[in-house]
């Protein structure tokens, strides 16, 4: 028999729990799981919430969001963490001490501030404060949408100038989400060193999608566990997550949800694994 421990990279990831399970941790693990990772999860926070809106959270004890990471970095061999919601800055600080300890595994952040409606703020001034100053420069790769990109860079007059002041906070890669913006085509940009390395144009779909951001910050955690190199995983991880919206289902009254495990259900995508057109 194949030995798995060998084979099968492992993830940790940092996020709160969505009890609709479209987003938050269930969506970390079913993007993971596609990767060929094995996915950890430490909850950093419970949500009541449903496809629409998220109605409240209560955030994890930091000594229990400790205890959980510690556990699973002393059993396991991590390949890659994921970040998600953190839910307070006393959760902000942990996440940090662990990252100093292990400063070998590269880190995807999902900054999430609000819930994907808008509606509900996930994230205070005081969070958002911590999460720059504590968390971004540490990271390997974070990827905001261009909402979110505005609200952690606000001076800049463009994306790209809001780009350019986000990567001063001393994160490596920035991958910019252009969902939220009014273009034909959905245009994600990814920058390092203070330039724009590539822009991904894909097409833009009817509807709202719950999930849509943790699906693609943890495939892209997924092919970092696996050693690939940031701009392959950041383009195979878009190809991914865009199948998982194309085939996305609406199973509640609000948003449609991705359907991450399109891949095991028979579809005719099975012989072109992920391969959507740009």
């Amino acid at each position: 028999m194949t030995d798995l421990a060998a084979t099968v990279p492992v993830v940790l990831v940092f996020a709160g729990h969505d009890p609709s399970g479209g987003a938050g941790i269930q969506a970390d693990i079913e993007a993971i799981v596609s990767m060929g990772c094995h996915a950890t999860t430490v909850i950093t926070a419970l949500t009541v919430q449903d496809t629409a809106n998220v109605q409240r959270f209560v955030a994890v004890d930091p000594m229990l969001v400790l205890e959980q990471a510690r556990a699973i970095l002393e059993d396991m061999p991590v390949a890659a963490i994921k970040i998600g919601m953190v839910g307070s800055v006393e959760n902000v600080e942990v996440i940090h001490t662990i990252l100093l300890d292990y400063p070998q595994i590269p880190v995807v952040l999902d900054p999430v501030i609000a819930s994907g409606s808008g509606a509900t703020e996930l994230a205070s001034e005081e969070i958002i404060d911590a999460m720059m100053e504590l968390l971004f420069p540490l990271t390997t790769l974070l990827t905001p949408n261009s909402v979110e990109l505005r609200t952690f860079a606000p001076d800049g007059d463009n994306l790209d100038a809001c780009a350019h002041e986000l990567l001063e906070s001393g994160c490596e890669y920035l991958l910019v989400t252009g969902t939220h913006e009014n273009t034909p085509d959905v245009v994600n940009v990814l920058y390092n060193n203070f330039r724009r390395m590539d822009d991904f144009h894909w097409e833009r779909l009817e509807g709202s999608y719950h999930g849509s951001g943790c699906t693609l910050a943890s495939a892209i955690a997924g092919l970092f566990a696996q050693g690939m190199e940031p701009h392959t995983a950041v383009r195979e991880a878009q190809e991914y997550a865009h199948e998982a919206l194309k085939q996305g289902y609406r199973i509640g009254m609000g948003q449609r949800l991705p359907n991450r495990l399109f891949w095991a259900q028979g579809s005719e995508s099975d012989d072109e694994t992920f391969k959507t057109d740009e």
